[in-house]
This record gives structure tokens, C-alpha cells and sequence, in this order.
């Protein structure tokens, strides 16, 4: 999919999700992936975006409320994993937010599990979010279907996503998301953010 027109930056959102030290242990060359997610976050705020960050972490009552059926996030509720008050589910400290940037919680897979994410981002008159963090296949692909389903134009940066199977990523950063998102690089996000 292919969006012709520009980019409003009043109306647009980074969203850096799950980029936690827990989740980022993840990725072999750390420093590499965040100096893409860096450049990309730099040049939104350079453009006056709203940049936002996603991190999955579980309140005593959120936990509480994981029912056993949910494989994904049972065991991480019943071994206290992802508890919020842990340094592990804090945003990575080498990509932290600045003062007015707004960090989210999520209870679940996709971005829009955070109970306030969606109001948040209406309420600011958001209706483009570009996408990055880890994993592709997690929250990235979660993001986008509910993303896409709620209405938002979406760009997904490519080189700014991670997945532990690089096969998946390639499949769903070519193949799967672009009926729903634009597809670029963290380069090519900064020339749609600076060409007008």
C-alpha cells in the first residue's frame, strides 16, 4: 500500500513499542537496531510528531485478571515477569522518552491493549502512526490489524522492527502488511517527513 499524500505531523504518532530490557535481550546487535529506532524517533521529533512508547508490563490487578487460557501471558502473569514496578519492563534507558512524551502500558500483544492508547491519541487529533519495535510478529502484527481496523493510516519501518525468524519478518514486512501499511525504511520515513 502506497500513501501519496503528505505527512501531517500534528496528526502523527511514532509509536516505539516493547522496547524493554527484557524483550530487547532479544536482538543479537542491540546497538545496531537502536540506532535505527533512534534515528527514526529523532527525525519525528525533529518533524514535531508525537512520539509515543509501548512498553508490556502487568499491574498486581492486571495480572490478576490474565486468565489461564491466554498462553501468551499467563506464565509471565503468575511469575511476576512483567510486572510494572520491574526495571526489566521500563523503557529501554538507552532510547528513553523526553519530558511530554507519553508512555503506555499494554496488557496484551498488540499496542491498542493499553486501556487509554486509543482515546489518548484521538484526543490529540492522531490519525497516522508509524510503527517500529519488537517483535514483528508480535506487536508489530498486532498493532497493524488493530491499527488497520480502527481506522489509522499506518507506516511500518522496516528496519526499525525486529523479529527472532528474519523469514517471518521478511514475509510480513513484504508480503502481509503492505495491504494494510507502507512498508519503508527508517530512511525513507525521514525524506516523507522532510519533502514538505
Amino acid at each position: 500500500m502506497t500513501h501519496t499524500h503528505p505527512v501531517d505531523p500534528a496528526q502523527t504518532a511514532l509509536l516505539i513499542m516493547d522496547l524493554q530490557p527484557s524483550i530487547l535481550e532479544r536482538v543479537p546487535d542491540q546497538q545496531a537496531f537502536l540506532a535505527s529506532v533512534t534515528k527514526a524517533r529523532d527525525a519525528a521529533r525533529a518533524a514535531g510528531l508525537h512520539v509515543v512508547y509501548v512498553r508490556a508490563a502487568l499491574s498486581r490487578d492486571d495480572a490478576v485478571r490474565v486468565p489461564a487460557s491466554n498462553a501468551a501471558f499467563a506464565q509471565a502473569a503468575a511469575s511476576g515477569r512483567l510486572d510494572a514496578g520491574r526495571p526489566e519492563t521500563q523503557v529501554d534507558s538507552r532510547i528513553e522518552p523526553t519530558e511530554g512524551e507519553l508512555v503506555v502500558c499494554k496488557t496484551r500483544v498488540g499496542a491498542f491493549s493499553s486501556a487509554s492508547l486509543d482515546a489518548t491519541l484521538r484526543e490529540r487529533g492522531v490519525d497516522t502512526l508509524a510503527l517500529c519495535g519488537i517483535s514483528t510478529s508480535g506487536v508489530v502484527l498486532s498493532t497493524v490489524r488493530d491499527g488497520a481496523d480502527r481506522d489509522y493510516r499506518l507506516f511500518v519501518l522496516d528496519d526499525a522492527c525486529f523479529d527472532v525468524d528474519p523469514e517471518v519478518h521478511r514475509v510480513l514486512t513484504q508480503k502481509v502488511f503492505p495491504r494494510q501499511a507502507s512498508v519503508m525504511s527508517v530512511a525513507d520515513f525521514e525524506g516523507l517527513l522532510t519533502a514538505g
